[in-house]
């Protein structure tokens, strides 16, 4: 009998899941792109878009699940150390559903999802987040106005406020 009712609990969870799924795919992540950007351009598995003029770009994988929303925003010979600290405390308060990352010397706003889950909105929203992110690293490193409660301080550059060149 425990058998029977584990195994009933199993389905009920994956057909659950089943029923939840987005079934997102890289069409469908197109058009929602076309209709929230400009200048969109599709190459294989990535579309390269502006979003409010900054450059954009998502890398999918179907076979792997796993999509990305990422936006440059500057290089690392660029910032100083007090800002990569900045960057990892808002990774925990303030960056929220996109993380700020390292990647080849230059730091990028980044939202990372499972390609199949995502919904409609999930993808616009991502879109609006990897922009105010990348808009607000070096001041209030956030992508919403939500921030997380906790030791939110951060430590201020050195010197007089130093402009940070953007891509």
């Amino acid at each position: 009998m425990r058998t029977i009712v584990i195994l009933f609990n199993f389905f009920l969870v994956v057909s659950f899941n089943q029923v939840n799924a987005q079934n997102m795919n890289p069409e469908k992540l197109e058009d929602i792109i076309r209709k929230n950007a400009d200048t969109v351009i599709t190459n294989g598995n990535s579309i390269q878009f502006l979003y409010q003029d900054i450059p954009v770009f998502c890398i999918y994988d179907v076979n792997a699940n796993r999509m990305r929303i990422i936006s440059p925003i500057v290089e690392t010979t660029k910032i100083e150390e007090e800002q990569l600290l900045n960057m990892l405390v808002a990774n925990f308060h303030s960056a929220l559903d996109v993380k700020y990352a390292l990647s080849d010397e230059i730091i990028w706003s980044v939202f990372i999802h499972p390609l199949k889950e995502l919904s409609e909105h999930q993808v616009a929203d991502a879109i609006s987040q990897v922009y105010s992110a990348s808009q607000t690293f070096g001041s209030t490193y956030s992508s919403t106005d939500l921030i997380f409660p906790g030791n939110t301080k951060k430590r201020d550059v050195k010197g007089d406020e130093k402009r940070i060149r953007r891509f």
